[in-house]
Parts: C-alpha cells; sequence; structure tokens
C-alpha cells in the first residue's frame, strides 16, 4: 500500500517524538564574558574617529584644551553658529578662555542652534556616545540643539557598550541614572515615503571634539 502520510505530517511526527523523548544532553553555561566581536589592534582612538565618521558624524581631535578652544572658535566662526548653549561648568570655563559668547539661561534653551554637551564615555566599537540624565545638560540638550556638541577625552574611550555600562556602574553605585543612552550619529528616519531624512527628531549634525589627556608631555 502507498504512504499516503505528507511531507508535513512527517515533520510534525518527529517534533512530537522529540518533545516526548527528551535529549538527556545538558547545556553548559552561557559565556558571558568572551568577546563576539573580533578585537581590533587599532587604538581606541582610531576605532571610535572610524566609526563616528561612518555614521555621519563629525569628528575633531585636539591635543590639548587649548587646541579645543581654537578649533571651536573656528568652526563657530566660519560656520556662523549663533544662539551656543551649554549648562556644564567644565565647557563654560574653556568658553570663557576663548571669549567664546554662549548662554546658560533656561530661557533661551528652546532656541538653542548649537548645545555643548560632555558625555559618560565614548563607545569605540560603535562610534556611539553614551550619555546619562546625571549629567548637568540632563536630556534636553542632546536632543533640542540642531548641532549637538561633545566635548570628550581620550581617557574616556572604551571598547563596547558593555565597559560603558560597567563605567556607569562603578561611577554611580545603587543610584543609578534613570536615562543612560547611546547616540550612535546624527537623528535620521526613513519612515517618510521611505526617504532618508536627518535632523528629524534630533539634531541634524553631532560634532565629537576629542582632547588628549592621556599623551600629554
Amino acid at each position: 500500500m502507498q504512504d499516503s502520510t505528507t511531507s508535513k505530517e512527517k515533520i510534525l511526527k518527529k517534533i512530537r517524538k522529540a518533545l516526548i523523548h527528551k535529549s538527556p544532553q545538558e547545556i553548559g553555561d552561557v559565556d558571558k564574558e568572551s568577546e563576539i566581536f573580533a578585537i581590533s589592534e587599532e587604538p581606541l582612538e582610531i576605532q571610535f574617529a572610524q566609526n563616528f565618521s561612518a555614521l555621519n558624524g563629525k569628528f575633531v581631535f585636539c591635543e590639548n584644551e587649548t587646541e579645543f578652544i581654537e578649533n571651536f572658535g573656528f568652526f563657530a566662526r566660519d560656520n556662523q553658529w549663533e544662539n551656543i548653549f551649554t549648562l556644564e561648568p567644565a565647557i563654560k570655563e574653556l568658553l570663557a578662555k576663548g571669549n567664546i559668547k554662549f548662554s546658560d539661561k533656561e530661557e533661551d534653551l528652546l532656541k538653542t542652534d548649537i548645545g555643548l554637551t560632555l558625555c559618560e564615555c565614548l563607545i569605540a566599537r560603535t562610534g556611539s556616545v553614551m550619555v546619562t540624565s546625571k549629567q548637568a545638560s540632563g536630556r534636553r540638550i542632546p536632543v533640542y540643539s540642531n548641532f549637538h556638541i561633545v566635548v570628550a577625552y581620550s581617557s574616556q574611550l572604551v571598547n563596547n557598550v558593555k565597559d560603558g555600562l560597567k563605567l556607569i556602574k562603578e561611577r554611580y553605585g545603587n543610584q543609578l541614572p534613570s536615562m543612560i543612552s547611546t547616540i550612535t550619529g546624527p537623528s535620521r528616519t526613513a519612515d517618510i515615503e521611505k526617504t532618508l531624512v536627518q535632523g528629524a527628531h534630533g539634531p541634524r549634525e553631532i560634532f565629537v571634539f576629542l582632547i588628549d589627556d592621556i599623551h600629554v608631555d
């Protein structure tokens, strides 16, 4: 007699049999520590610069804080940047040294064009900037400004997101920030007619000025 069993029935029969007669093999502990991705031999600064730039971020390396003041002043003049805003005390001090006008008044926040912030760390592998609500800039400046300027230091570079989260836990202990976020390139969306638009729900451009505080003479 010809076997009339369909392929579907054969598969279902095998599945039922497998569920009834479970394999005695035990699965070992999951390795959560080993790296999933190949480890690059490039310095973290170069990894971050390459990955960040590939995402349409603008990267500027500065040998020291003096060079940051000079570079930022040049960008501000060359691009005719106005309505520069920051709440970070360290950045206020740097801008004041360069005689660069800025505002730190809450009433000016909504009309901010250029927003300067610090960050918690930079993720080299993904070219991302990690920020939290614990920073003086809070949640608002990275979203409100048309141009988000991040001032960071070489000592803040970490390899991956896991390392960044570990740093956050070590820094804040049991008082973790209510918001931990990574910014990976300018905001963009393709929801409207499948056309990629930058700055749809956040800054049109993001700059990272990386100040070297490791290789100091």
